[in-house]
This record gives C-alpha cells, structure tokens and sequence, in this order.
C-alpha cells in the first residue's frame, strides 16, 4: 500500500542523513587510528557500504522484511525491486543504510591489524547474514506496523537500533578482536600509539550526531508530531553521555580526555536509540549520562582485559547498545511503547534479546571468523603491521602524489 508523499520525502531525507553517517564514521576511526593505518581504514569504510548495499540488495533485504517463514527468516524479495511502490524504494534505501551503519562498526575496532581481504569476507559475513537473520526476528513486518519475528511478537522493543544495529555491529567487533588480538607493542608501556588527526575525529562525532536525527527520526517511517521530541531526545542523550564520561574520567585522571568526549556523546546516541520515541526529556538526560558512564568502565574493562578495540567501538556500540535496550523498559511509557506487558515482564523481555544478539552475532561471527583464520590468517604479519597497512596492504604512502 502506497504512503504520503510526504512521509515518503521524509524517509528519503533520513536515508541521506544516514548514508551521512559513513563520512563520520570514517573521520572518526581513521583519525583515532594511527598515521600509517589511516588510508586502510578509510578504504574499509567505502568498501563496508559497497558491500552492505549489494548484499543486503541481492538477499538481505529479502531475508529481513520478505514473508516470513516462522518468524525467523523472509522467503521473497530476493534481488529487491521496486514494484511501482514509492515508499519501498525509500524505505530500502533507509534499511540499507542501517545495515551499513551496522557493518562499519567493526571497521575501527580492528584498526591496523586486519588484513583487508579477509575484512571484506567479515563485512560480506555481516551485512549478508548475521544482520538480516536478527533483523527480521525484530522488524519483521515494519512496514505494516505489525509484528511478524518471533523476537517482536513476544515483545521485544528496539525502536532505532541499540540492538538490532549497534549490539550486533558490537558483538561481531568484539569476536574479531579476540581473534585477531592485540596490536603489537599495545599493552606495552614502551609503545606509543600517536593518533592521526583528533580534531578530524571529532569531526566525525559531530557529523554522526546529525545523521543521528535521521537515524532515530527517521525510523518513524513518516513525517509525525512525533519526529521533533525524537530527535530533542537523541540530541539530549548525547550531550549528557558526552559530559558525563569527560566528568568521570577527569575526575579519575585528574585531567580532561578528548576520547572520553568523543566516545561519551556517541554512547548517549547509541543508547537513547532504542527508547527515544517512548521517554521524556529527562529520561533522555539520564539514558545518555549512564550511557556514557558505561561506555567508560566498558574501556577500561577491556584495557584489564587486554583487549585490544582501536578506537572504542565495542564500548560505545555494545555496551552503551546493551544499556539502551534495558532502558526501554526500564524508562519507557508503556502507553507508547504499547506491548501491553508488565514492567518485569517487559524487561525479561529486553535480556532476551540481549542474550538472542549475544548467542547469535558473537556466536556465529566467533565461527566463522574461526574457521577463516585457520584457512588463511586474517591478521597481517608483524613486519606489515610494522610497516602500517597503508604501505603493506594497498602500496600507498600517506603523502604519496
């Protein structure tokens, strides 16, 4: 059934300011990242949406939003057209850029030691299956306003993407790093790791937080009352996350961290995502500041841990993303959120899907890039590594004419 052009404009212009959402996430990682990594991280950044749009176009799309079969997985659309139907060109092109978004999140936690052919393997791995297969057990049915994955009709509320997008970019992130392990010298206090450009990082933050509103603006599907107090709600939670994880971290260090500030305002987005059509202004705020809080401990969890995420990915996009599915029952308005649970029940719910993300993203990219490594390594040898990807892997220097 055809929708307003109006509605149909406004998912067109939120697919833009998603598709937006790349540049930011590539001034983002190949700034944190080093100088002799930069080229390489750019490059799997434009090869990560080339990817996700060609598979999600060939059969993700289908495997997500097609008839379902039992809940679990769409049996048509494959190779998506658009039917002389407006809106579905519009509304693919805003879930292709979803799955994207999900896709590149691993792009800067394995900075400077992934080789790129098996990246690109992952990111096919990513877009092609663990996403759609999630995906439809969530969203299934969007379209209609209606329920039809197993996940959603119990009740599960994801209503931009904590989970569905960033979670499971978070759990593939974090089975890649632990397969792959530390940068060389990276726990090592004789090592320094010189980022590229800082300031050309919080560029990317700044251009991530305006996709953002279409990110969660859009994900209305139409052009309601409803769009403003979303994205007053996501712009609040950001800011919150960004000053609570620069106050914590000041406090702890003694001095202001520009990544606490960076990776602060990111987790605030991630985790008002899942909750920011269902909650008030203040709830925002507190959403966003214990977003960022956890975001925090999430970084030094890993450091304890000595694992190695480049850039903070896994903090920001699962540990915040965990954080804001828990939130939508936790400070969600039932009326809206409209399942018609209990408050427990509602938060059993939100673990369930949690710990579904958990068992199949982590689980099925734990295998699988298993399986690869042990075929062909996925990690550059130490001499590439030393020499930086840009050089080793694609023959260019950094001021190369």
């Amino acid at each position: 059934m055809e929708k307003p052009l109006l509605d149909t404009l406004w998912v067109l212009v939120a697919s833009a300011l998603v598709f937006l959402m790349q540049g930011g996430f590539m001034c983002l990682e190949s700034g944190l990242t080093r100088q002799k990594n930069s080229i390489n991280v750019a490059m799997k950044n434009l090869s990560d949406l080339s990817i996700s749009v060609v598979f999600f176009w060939a059969f993700g799309f289908a495997l997500m939003f097609g008839t379902s079969h039992a809940g679990i997985f769409g049996t048509d659309g494959f190779l998506f057209s658009v039917n002389g139907i407006t809106f579905m060109s519009a509304f693919f092109l805003f879930q292709v850029m979803f799955c994207s978004t999900a896709t590149t999140i691993m792009s800067g936690a394995v900075a400077g030691r992934m080789c790129f052919a098996g990246y690109l393997l992952v990111a096919v791995i990513l877009s092609g299956i663990i996403y759609p297969f999630f995906g439809h057990w969530v969203w299934n049915g969007l379209t209609e306003g209606v329920s039809r994955g197993w996940l959603g009709n119990l009740g599960f509320v994801d209503f931009a993407g904590s989970t569905v997008v960033h979670s499971i970019g978070g759990w593939v992130a974090l089975a890649a790093v632990l397969i792959l392990g530390p940068r060389t010298g990276r726990f090592t206090a004789s090592t320094s790791f010189r980022r590229t450009s800082v300031p050309i990082a919080t560029l990317g933050v700044i251009l991530l937080w305006f996709g953002w509103f279409g990110f969660n603006g859009g994900s209305t599907l139409r052009f309601s009352d409803e769009v403003a107090g979303i994205i007053l709600n996501t712009v609040l939670s950001g800011a919150a996350g960004c000053m609570f994880a620069l106050g914590i971290g000041w406090f702890i260090r003694g001095f202001a961290k520009v990544e606490d500030m960076i990776n602060g305002s990111l987790a605030g987005l991630v985790s008002i995502t899942a909750s920011c059509f269902a909650v008030s202004s203040i709830d925002a705020v507190v959403i966003g500041a214990l977003g960022g809080s956890v975001m925090f401990f999430s970084s030094l969890a890993l450091v304890r841990l000595q694992i190695d995420d480049a850039v903070g990915a896994i903090p920001v996009h699962l540990g915040a993303g965990i954080w804001g599915t828990l939130a939508v029952a936790l400070f969600g308005d039932p009326a809206l959120i409209g399942t018609g649970l209990s408050w427990f029940s509602q938060l059993g719910v939100q673990v369930l899907g949690v710990v579904v993300a958990f068992l199949w993203a982590f689980g099925v990219a734990y295998v699988l890039l298993k399986l690869l490594n042990a075929l062909h390594p996925l990690r550059v040898s130490k001499k590439q590594e030393e020499l930086g990807l840009n050089i080793s892997e694609h023959r260019v220097g950094l001021f190369e004419d």
